[in-house]
């Protein structure tokens, strides 16, 4: 029903996509290293239960809802633009916060920790214009129901993005050690990654296109 070449074109978006610097490699990052290996798994769910729920509102017709109501799908861009900015400057600021870093959090239950993962995925707005915009181009109407493409496509993100963040969450910490004995490839790590978020979120507040669906 979904060509590979969709399912290629979708798993290589996703797999540019989770390797940029953004909302979730920082919760995931930070609480990884503040916590250990089994905190960040916890968060990783509460991700991937924020995937889950993007893919549901996909296979229900999320973005035909976006198309109709254009200032809405406009609110959420910038919303999602402004909160990468945000971390950005966390980051590059003078003395700015690296997710390398080991910081004095308190320990969240898992409750919280699964809560934040879920949350931080909902407002990252990589996943918000994944779903409404890019899954879209890949359904072909003339392949069979828009739905099931829509949630075989999904699928696929979602075991590309949970697959790179299990191992960036099982690693972090060996980063952090990493970059601990070599604070100048801490503040190379700081500069990259900040300079990644902001330059994710200028395309994103500029872009006038408007939210894509395929037709029945």
């Amino acid at each position: 029903m979904v060509s590979s070449g969709a399912l290629l074109g979708i798993a290589l978006v996703a797999l540019g996509l989770v390797l940029t610097p953004g909302p979730n490699m920082v919760y995931l990052v930070s609480r990884s290293v503040a916590q250990g290996r089994r905190a960040g798994l916890v968060s990783l769910l509460g991700v991937a239960a924020g995937f889950g729920v993007y893919l549901a509102t996909a296979v229900a017709g999320l973005a035909a809802v976006f198309v109709l109501v254009p200032t809405l799908y406009a609110v959420v861009k910038l919303a999602g633009a402004g909160y990468l900015l945000w971390l950005a400057w966390r980051t590059l600021r003078p003395g700015g916060h690296s997710p390398f870093t080991p910081a004095p959090l308190p320990p969240d239950p898992p409750r919280r920790l699964f809560t934040m993962g879920l949350v931080t995925n909902l407002l990252n707005p990589k996943i918000a214009i994944l779903y409404v915009s890019l899954l879209p181009q890949f359904v072909d109407p003339a392949r069979g129901h828009l739905a099931t493409q829509s949630l075989l496509l999904g699928l696929t993100q979602i075991a590309v993005a949970l697959s790179v963040n299990a191992l960036i969450v099982l690693t972090a910490g060996s980063l952090a050690g990493f970059f601990a004995r070599r604070p100048g490839w801490l503040r190379v790590q700081r500069w990259v990654t900040g300079t990644a978020l902001a330059a994710l979120a200028v395309p994103i507040a500029t872009d006038r296109s408007r939210a894509a669906v395929a037709a029945p």
